[in-house]
């Protein structure tokens, strides 16, 4: 079987995916969005997790923890935001997480790391008071978390944005930056902290930093003996990481690790030039068959409320650190994808509309825009993800596939629209390789054309031309 990006069923929508590798399975932890919601995180956890030996077979172990289990929420009112997971001194799995703007670190334990956490408390002082509660206390959000070699418990925290006016005015919330805590063995107590790592762009960031500070996304890992923090920068749309020679020490500037529209790689800073839609992403960092790769997710819906899980294999650099990895469709699969074979549009990486993308937490035109989106309600096993409205120079891109006497291609599609479905090899279309005729109305249609791609390792690029919208749904080398 081959892996393909977003990696988990096309009805799922996980955000913010911690990778974690217990036993000889790798489980993901992340919020969970609901498609077409109207905010973020409205479902509860769950937790899918794979065999390492097979990074295409993802199973869910359904919900592990409920908003509703956590008193603090027992109307289940409040939404549950990215979490983070770490293995204690003693055995059992402990699961730290935020509710939306409630200013307090939650912390629910299990036997097992995805069976049914049990709420077990508040990252609190020696003196009860839960951390976020006291006058000044930076706002605690985003949580990560760290058991060292030693044993001893790292959190960090923070927030970019300002504190929401309901939570400063009643506990006096500030935000610094990026922090870090020491815990007890309890995973619960604060025994040191909290200490600013990471310093906003508007508290003094270093000038390493410029144009890549902190925003949120706290995520930890230990690398060689080095401690890796990776982060969402102010850019939103990209994680970047910094690198320390201790867990609440100095971090110096790494760089990106991924950014959602491919931004920074050919010096490219331009939002609108993007190789995708933007908005914000949040992830963390696994090493898998002895290759690292970082966890992202990437936009759907013309929104930033249905969000999907994706990975992307990184490259070390001469020095120990990381290059940025460029987005694909084909992550977790070690290699392209096979050059024969029917694939879902939905794993298109690149996608922009003839005026370019956008971000989608700013307002914009949505009817000339592309998009990602499903033909049945959130939770439905049996829907089918597609692209939605490109017109006319509308592009999707597939990275990589390996050809091998491939001849022909085929395309299914619906909409209204007529036209030609071109073909290439190249994003800016110098060379055809097919024209596949399309003429839709409102019934998915099958059209073959002659493919011409010689031998090798391509990525495929498809650019509407005509009148009308065409909805993309798959297409077929043989």
């Amino acid at each position: 079987m081959q892996a393909f990006n977003p990696f988990l069923p096309a009805n799922e929508y996980i955000p913010d995916a911690e990778p974690y590798v217990f036993g000889d399975r790798v489980y993901i932890y992340g919020s969970h969005d609901r498609f077409n919601g109207a905010l973020f995180c409205l479902n509860d956890y769950v937790c899918w997790s794979a065999p390492v030996s097979d990074l295409s077979d993802w199973t869910c172990s359904g919900v592990i923890y409920r908003k509703n289990q956590d008193p603090m929420n027992r109307l289940g009112l409040r939404i549950l935001f990215a979490p983070d997971v770490a293995r204690g001194a003693d055995g059992r799995y402990y699961l730290f997480y935020a509710f939306d703007f409630l200013g307090v670190i939650g912390v629910a334990v299990c036997d097992k790391p995805d069976g049914q956490y049990q709420f077990y408390g508040h990252v609190h002082y020696p003196d009860g008071t839960a951390w976020g509660r006291k006058k000044g206390d930076e706002f605690p959000f985003d949580p990560g978390v760290l058991v060292d070699d030693d044993g001893r418990v790292y959190l960090y925290s923070g927030f970019e944005t300002a504190v929401p006016a309901i939570a400063s005015r009643f506990h006096g919330h500030k935000n610094s930056g990026g922090v870090v805590l020491e815990l007890e063995q309890d995973m619960l107590t604060v025994k040191n902290g909290p200490k600013l790592l990471f310093p906003l762009k508007t508290n003094h960031a270093p000038e390493a930093f410029r144009g890549h500070e902190f925003f949120e996304a706290s995520s930890i890992r230990k690398i060689d003996g080095k401690y890796v923090f990776v982060y969402s920068s102010t850019n939103n749309h990209e994680l970047c990481y910094a690198v320390g020679d201790r867990p609440d020490g100095e971090f110096s500037f790494g760089g990106t690790l991924v950014d959602l529209g491919d931004l920074y790689l050919d010096g490219n800073t331009d939002e609108t030039r993007a190789r995708n839609y933007l908005g914000n992403t949040h992830g963390g960092m696994v090493r898998l068959n002895g290759d690292w790769y970082i966890f992202y997710h990437r936009q759907t819906n013309r929104h930033s409320y249905s969000r999907q899980a994706c990975a992307e294999k990184l490259e070390r650099t001469a020095d120990g650190g990381f290059r940025q990895a460029e987005v694909t469709s084909c992550g977790l699969n070690n290699g392209p994808l096979a050059g024969k074979g029917e694939y879902p549009a939905r794993i298109a990486c690149n996608l922009w509309s003839r005026q370019g993308t956008v971000r989608y937490d700013r307002k914009f035109d949505k009817s000339i825009h592309p998009y990602f989106t499903q033909n049945r309600p959130d939770g439905d096993e049996r829907a089918v993800q597609y692209i939605a409205n490109m017109r006319d120079g509308a592009v999707a891109g597939f990275k990589y596939f390996d050809i091998v006497n491939a001849k022909h291609i085929r395309i299914v599609a619906n909409g209204r629209a007529q036209g030609l479905l071109r073909v290439s090899v190249s994003p800016g279309f110098e060379e055809s390789a097919a024209a596949v005729p399309v003429r839709t109305d409102s019934v998915l249609t099958n059209t073959m054309a002659e493919l011409r791609i010689p031998d090798g390792i391509h990525p495929l690029y498809f650019r509407f031309e005509g009148d009308g919208a065409m909805d993309f749904y798959s297409f077929e080398l043989n």
